[in-house]
């Protein structure tokens, strides 16, 4: 084994953001653009009426900071989207396909803005361009060849627009599939699919206002500082109202320790905030044990403490709590407390904590709902806040924090594979023709289809779905079994690399665009992560005058493919405000669209749960009963999960170092326990193999650096989308089909 000679591992630090946040922030956003043009764009990064971030979900306040509202990811994500640099089509000529591929995700970026369509056809070498007109002839010509709507998918990202997504489903319904696979399926279906059981509607309960009242914030699986760092600033809004903050992570993780706020004199001069009063190191996917555990000493407890089971709300707003304790009661208790790897005295601090509050907030990312069993994670949550009564009120509920700037709106706008008949009538009724009802394509199921050649077209509204999704290599040849591969994106990304016999890429407008139609400035909307609803609109010039917005290339396309369609593409697309009109009548709570999004803070959707009003078909909340991890590994095995980096966001990779956690200049690690390491015989910066064996076929991934980190013993870490080769394409949550990306057995050589 040898020792890494360009790869520095450094200790994590004991704060995150202050003042270097703001000077990382800047040298980020100078290496890509001039002054003048980043702090236009900055100027109205997140502000009323101005440009909403292409990076996470986190909402807005109502008060915006004159400062600037918008943190060090979310510059690193303006810079990327609004860099200097363009792939032009001289890009594609110098490099082939094959020398691409060699290529890093990081340096794939860093070719800059897409600038013109291009195609790469059967037996070719090199992508080169193509006109608008002949790639929509095409597209249209491939669809129309299929025996059947079904053998075609069409994927989206979470960045795609409310106006964009709406067409696109339409469109993609007309002709006559629901294979709408979107990012959802990989990060928070879980999430839906288990607070749709429970309490009636697949989103969170809770309001920005609402963190600021509650009493206890419990956070499960989630690194703020990294993943939506603005969310720092609500806790310690929370913490100095006097909320009490709990996380449940396996890694220690910087941010949730100590925060530096940039914007305040006190995070400045390097004070800051203590963020977490309890900090439960768990070992990976033993949130139900944890869980249990708790609710069963909570039930001790109210022997002598009645009041801390709120016995109203369960009898007036619940369903299937005596089976629920039933059930509950019949665990071991101290069988389970083993299975977290924690103290009993640290479960009891929580429980204390718990019992003595009633404004009670779960928030939770994707380190509960990759696994196998994440809707039983998320529905053991529910089951807590029910108990105690802590939905439905002021400062208490549920808070997934979704990962995308408007994953939450494209489920909102109907991108889904198994669609509501609610929706499906809808259509019907205002476009009149029959929308297809038989379920369609996940992200899994539509990876296993191409891969069968059962699917011959797959178009992507934005993303970057191979580095995204589970089984790299099984992916990438599932996706060069189709005839055509159509991405529809604003830079060059790996997927670009893993096409079909054809494939072509169509350059689109991004977020930080100036879009005009006929000399009127349009703005797109977005949904944040709590059901906000408002509006964002570009203020620099497009890279080049080939790039088309995401509602125009739809439509378009749809023109080209679809035939006696009754819907008038070019006029929806001539004003936004056409596009808005038809969602008003289509989607619950979007009735006078146009008017509503006139508000410069945008508006709150309907939500049931927020209010205590569960949508569920008996009307009330429900407690469910939910499984412990069975997965069972080897004693030579670990549990390894897959992480972001500090200079990632999802799969765009904004630079190769991660100081949260010491790591620069490199990202082919495995974070492992020092005692672990021990026992393996490995050192620090020692070179190793991870692979595993599922259904008897091996993966594996090679060339990876050890590094000491504090995560629990059996456990590891690695980056995703490095380790996703280890993730297997059958290993998914039940339910929902995500995959479980954040428990996979492996061994290490």
């Amino acid at each position: 084994m040898k020792t890494s000679k360009e790869l520095k591992i450094g200790n994590p630090p004991k704060s995150v953001a202050g003042f270097k946040a703001i000077t990382i922030s800047i040298q980020q956003i100078l290496q890509r653009m001039p002054f003048l043009k980043a702090l236009k764009v900055l100027n109205k990064l997140n502000q009323k009426n101005g440009t909403d971030c292409p990076g996470c979900a986190w909402p807005d306040p109502k008060h915006r900071s004159k400062l600037g509202e918008f943190c060090e990811n979310g510059i690193k994500a303006i810079a990327e989207e609004a860099m200097e640099a363009k792939a032009s089509p001289e890009i594609f000529a110098k490099y082939s396909i094959k020398q691409l591929q060699e290529q890093s995700d990081y340096w794939l970026g860093q070719q800059g803005r897409l600038t013109h369509p291009m195609i790469i056809r059967p037996n070719e070498t090199h992508y080169s361009p193509i006109s608008w007109d002949e790639a929509n002839k095409l597209i249209s010509k491939e669809l129309n060849a299929l025996e059947n709507p079904n053998e075609a998918i069409f994927y989206t990202s979470g960045r795609t627009s409310n106006e964009a997504a709406f067409l696109y489903q339409l469109f993609v319904r007309m002709y006559g599939t629901n294979n709408l696979p979107d990012c959802s399926n990989m990060c928070h279906e879980s999430s839906g699919a288990a607070l749709s059981k429970t309490v009636g509607i697949g989103k969170g309960s809770v309001t920005l206002n609402d963190l600021y009242k509650a009493e206890l914030i419990l956070i499960f699986g989630q690194n703020p500082a990294t993943n939506h760092p603005r969310m720092l600033v609500a806790l310690e809004k929370a913490k100095k109202n006097g909320a009490k903050i709990v996380t449940i992570n396996p890694l220690i993780e910087a941010g949730l320790l100590h925060f530096k706020n940039p914007q305040t004199i006190k995070g400045i001069s390097g004070i800051g905030t203590e963020i977490s009063d309890l900090y439960l190191q768990i070992q990976i996917n033993e949130d139900v044990a944890l869980l249990k555990a708790v609710l069963i000493k909570l039930f001790e407890k109210a022997t002598l403490q009645p009041d801390i089971i709120d016995q109203d709300f369960i009898q007036q707003k619940t369903a299937g709590f005596d089976e629920f304790k039933k059930d509950l009661l019949s665990n071991n208790l101290q069988e389970l407390i083993v299975r977290t790897g924690l103290s009993e005295k640290d479960i009891d601090a929580l429980v204390d904590l718990i019992a003595d509050h009633k404004k009670i907030i779960t928030c939770w990312g994707m380190g509960l709902t990759q696994h196998v069993n994440a809707v039983d994670n998320i529905q053991e949550i529910v089951n807590l806040l029910l108990v105690k009564g802590s939905i439905g009120k002021e400062g208490a509920g549920t808070c997934p924090v979704r990962g995308h700037s408007n994953v939450q709106g494209d489920r909102t706008m109907g991108i889904a594979e198994r669609p509501s008949k609610k929706l499906l009538d809808k259509i019907s009724e205002n476009f009149g023709f029959t929308p297809p009802k038989e379920h369609g394509y996940s992200v899994v199921d539509a990876i296993a289809a191409m891969h069968q050649k059962k699917a011959k077209v797959f178009i992507a509204m934005g993303g970057n779905f191979l580095s995204a999704a589970p089984d790299t290599h099984f992916t990438s040849a599932a996706l060069s079994n189709c005839n055509l591969t159509v991405h529809i994106s604003t830079k060059l990304n790996r997927s670009h690399l893993a096409h079909g016999k054809t494939g072509i890429i169509l350059p689109s407008m991004g977020r930080t665009d100036v879009f005009e139609v006929n000399g009127k400035p349009q703005f797109i909307t977005v949904e944040n992560s709590m059901g906000v609803v408002h509006s964002s609109k570009g203020t620099l010039q497009p890279p080049s005058k080939f790039v088309e917005s995401e509602p125009i290339i739809v439509a378009n396309i749809a023109k080209a493919t679809l035939k006696n369609s009754k819907v008038d593409w070019d006029f929806l697309v001539s004003d936004y405000n056409n596009i808005r009109d038809l969602i008003g009548k289509t989607i619950a709570g979007f009735d006078n669209y146009n008017e509503k999004i006139k508000n410069p803070i945008g508006f709150e959707l309907p939500n049931g749960a927020r209010v205590g009003d569960f949508n569920t078909p008996n009307k009330k909340a429900n407690f469910t009963i939910n499984k412990l991890r069975n997965e069972e590994k080897l004693a030579d095995e670990f549990i390894m999960m897959t992480i972001r980096s500090h200079d990632q966001f999802n799969t765009t990779i904004y630079g190769l170092n991660d100081r949260y956690r010491g790591i620069y200049n490199g990202r082919m690690v495995v974070f492992m326990n020092a005692q672990d390491m021990l026992k393996k015989g490995l050192k620090k910066g020692n070179k190793v193999t991870l692979f595993n064996n599922y259904n008897h076929k091996k993966r594996e991934v090679s060339n990876f650096t050890v590094v000491p980190y504090n995560i629990p013993k059996g456990c590891v870490a690695t980056y995703f989308p490095e380790a996703n080769p280890l993730v297997p394409l059958e290993l998914i949550a039940h339910t929902s089909y995500t995959p479980s990306s954040k428990s996979v057995c492996v061994k290490i050589i």
